[in-house]
């Protein structure tokens, strides 16, 4: 008997909050897992590796701040990264636009529609190797049919991956192609617009511009600081498309070397991952800076209905 009431009494009784507690964890450990090992511990890696010099062969040496001096004497590392502002500058304006466009025109509601917004939204979704062979040839410069259309038209041919003058417009017009994934979200946002504020706008006969600026820009205004956010880091980290067309060269002559590659080339081609890290810590500080920037100077025109309420 005594040994059966002392079983009883050394079970753990449960609360229902420590349940819901548990259970809690449960549902949120695989963000947890994967924070530890695909964020945490690579991050905790390459500031160990910023201060060594590891070619991945023989055993890391320690070389104090030599890594961190070489990013102020580094001259392809000025060059990356003017290719990847420029690129960003011009790439990211375009691609909201495009896709806020595609966006207006398919928020329509007639037979086939279905039809035109998975047309428009396929590009975007195409594999990194297709796009890249695809655009490849639509570049080339003697028989590409980018210089087609220009040359029907009594232009002349553009030598577009061979110069570094129109290396980056190049891939700025490549970047369009995947507007669709903006378009999206940019069409889920039109559609959440209630139907009431473009009656009350009608009624105090508010035309179609009127409309655009005064209703619907305001109510989008939080898609498109989304879209902005998500745009600048993706730009940032533009990679698999310039490498797959360049061979990872970034050619010609540095003029595509985007950051994100230049760290790949360094790690695995020069074979310094010690510098590769350090200039990773380059790229994270940067996009810091810049998303600062935007959530401090633009964040604030972020229209929120419940705010007005």
């Amino acid at each position: 008997m005594a040994t059966s009431s002392i079983s009883k009494t050394s079970k753990i009784r449960l609360t229902p909050t420590m349940r819901r507690t548990i259970v809690g964890y449960i549902f949120i450990s695989p963000f947890i897992l994967g924070f530890i090992f695909w964020f945490l511990i690579p991050a905790l890696a390459s500031v160990y590796l910023t201060f060594q010099r590891w070619n991945l062969i023989s055993p890391p040496t320690f070389v104090g701040f030599d890594n961190i001096e070489r990013l102020f004497s580094d001259p392809l590392l000025g060059q990356s990264l003017k290719a990847t502002i420029l690129f960003t500058a011009f790439s990211v304006p375009l691609n909201m636009a495009l896709g806020f466009f595609l966006a207006i025109l398919i928020n329509r509601t007639f037979r086939g529609i279905a039809i035109f917004r998975t047309l428009f939204y396929i590009p975007s979704i195409v594999p990194a190797i297709a796009t890249a062979l695809l655009w490849a040839w639509m570049f080339n410069t003697e028989f590409g049919l980018v210089n087609i259309l220009i040359t029907a038209f009594g232009g002349p041919k553009i030598p577009w991956l061979q110069s570094t003058t129109w290396a980056i417009p190049a891939f700025v017009l490549l970047s369009l192609w995947g507007a669709g994934s903006s378009m999206i979200i940019f069409l889920a946002g039109l559609q959440g617009i209630p139907d009431i504020y473009y009656e009350a706008a009608e009624i105090d006969g508010a035309g179609p511009w009127a409309k655009l600026r005064h209703v619907t820009l305001p109510v989008m205004s939080p898609i498109i600081f989304f879209n902005l956010v998500l745009g600048l880091i993706g730009a940032f980290q533009s990679f698999t498309i310039v490498y797959l067309i360049t061979s990872g060269t970034g050619g010609p002559e540095n003029a595509t070397l985007f950051l994100v590659l230049y760290i790949y080339r360094t790690a695995f081609r020069n074979m310094n991952m010690g510098y590769a890290a350090t200039v990773s810590w380059v790229l994270f500080f940067i996009l810091m800076i810049l998303s600062g920037i935007v959530f401090r100077y633009l964040g604030r025109r972020v229209y929120y209905e419940h705010e007005a309420e």
